[in-house]
């Protein structure tokens, strides 16, 4: 190939690549240069020396006055046989100086990074720590016996969740804790009085210098009625406890319903006859459930005479005893004052009374029928109430068939 032609070429890739091209022969003689520089010098870069021996190479120099260029030589052959090598020197200062930019800009965009994540943890931090103070100074009252305060949480997360649920917490605690009080309140008022009427009366007794036998047999009746009060306001409270017990075994034995209400309105009649009130039972059906009898009997028997107590005398109570889908029911229907509309809901809270004054003359604890709800309830029972006032109250009990 012509040496002329060969020249002309490698100026015009040089160009094109924007590289040096220098081409030399076996002998390491240079024999075109694109810079015209070196021709008929002997270059002996170790470059050139492995492409004249059949390798081709790269690598990169570092010059003081030209920066990085790299160097890449490959042989040329011709039937296989080496006849030269090729050498073509580029400049990569761009490259590096191009990699450095990319190198600022990633140290710069994580340096901003870093200062977002910063802001974005802080305000985190803050989003956090101030429900948990919320929730920190709310428990403190708490603990100090303030049940007054509740959490107050804007945002809708699971903070918000949590809150709502420590709120309905503290809300029980505190109905709870007024439900004690009232209750510690109305034992002691309930024991307060037949100790208060007992005290006067022994007080009358040792005071009274006649010797008319009556006089102390009507204060010693008055004082045996008082502790009887006492004795039945016990019995309930003892109840109530064994009742509220988590642990409590119901003793479950299979009954026939029909002969369990026959005995308790056996043994209640006499009660009624006293106000001639007509004690009727009616049995519609058979119905046999395994109950706890003991405890049934009781619930059953508080409520029928929560009716004696408030039915007048030639009054009617009348016990039907049916099945309504799940439930065998029992019901209590009594013609008696019957309960204010607005009374209803708290009938079966402890010490709670309609009518005061009237159930102090009646001799009753208001625990009866608390009793009852919650013999009923452990049972998986419900007992509800249809009233009107000045017509009379149906109590219906009912207890799961199975």
């Amino acid at each position: 190939m012509d040496l002329a032609y060969i020249k002309s070429m490698v100026k015009e890739y040089s160009n094109e690549i924007k590289s040096r091209i220098i081409i030399v022969d076996t002998n390491n003689i240079v024999q075109a240069d694109s810079g015209d520089t070196f021709v008929g010098e002997v270059f002996k870069h170790d470059e050139i020396n492995s492409a004249l021996k059949g390798m081709a190479t790269s690598n990169i120099h570092n010059f003081k006055i030209m920066g990085r260029v790299m160097y890449v030589a490959v042989p040329v052959t011709v039937d296989k046989n080496v006849i030269g090598a090729t050498l073509i020197s580029a400049s990569i200062n761009s490259i590096y100086e191009e990699v450095q930019h990319i190198q600022n800009k990633i140290i710069i965009i994580s340096i901003v990074s870093m200062l977002v994540n910063i802001c974005i943890s802080f305000l985190l931090m803050g989003l956090i720590f101030q429900p948990l103070d919320e929730f920190k100074r709310v428990i403190n009252k708490a603990s100090q016996g303030n049940l007054k305060e509740k959490i107050n949480i804007e945002t809708n997360d699971e903070f918000r969740d949590v809150a709502d649920a420590f709120n309905m917490m503290i809300l029980k605690l505190d109905q709870a804790d007024t439900e004690r009080k009232d209750f510690v309140a109305n034992v002691s008022h309930e024991l307060r009085t037949p100790l208060s009427s007992i005290k006067i009366l022994s007080e009358s007794l040792l005071s009274e210098n006649e010797e008319n036998i009556e006089i102390y047999r009507e204060f010693l009746q008055d004082i045996d009625s008082e502790v009887d009060r006492l004795n039945n306001i016990i019995s309930d409270l003892l109840s109530l406890t064994t009742l509220g017990k988590e642990n409590i075994i119901l003793n479950y034995r299979t009954t026939y319903i029909n002969f369990l209400l026959e005995k308790i309105v056996l043994s209640m009649k006499p009660l009624a006859e006293k106000k001639s009130i007509k004690l009727t039972l009616i049995l519609e059906e058979k119905v046999q459930i395994s109950i706890d009898q003991d405890k049934i009997q009781q619930a059953v028997i508080n409520v029928i005479d929560n009716a004696i107590k408030y039915t007048q005398q030639n009054g009617l109570i009348e016990i039907k005893l049916y099945t309504l889908e799940q439930y065998a029911v029992i019901a209590i229907k009594d013609n008696g004052i019957g309960i204010p509309e607005d009374c209803i809901p708290h009938i079966f809270e402890r010490f709670y009374r309609v009518d005061k004054a009237r159930s102090r003359e009646t001799g009753g604890t208001g625990l009866g029928l608390s009793i009852s709800w919650q013999i009923v309830s452990l049972h998986k029972g419900i007992i509800e109430v249809d009233s009107q006032y000045g017509k009379g109250s149906t109590f219906y009990i009912k207890l799961p068939l199975q």
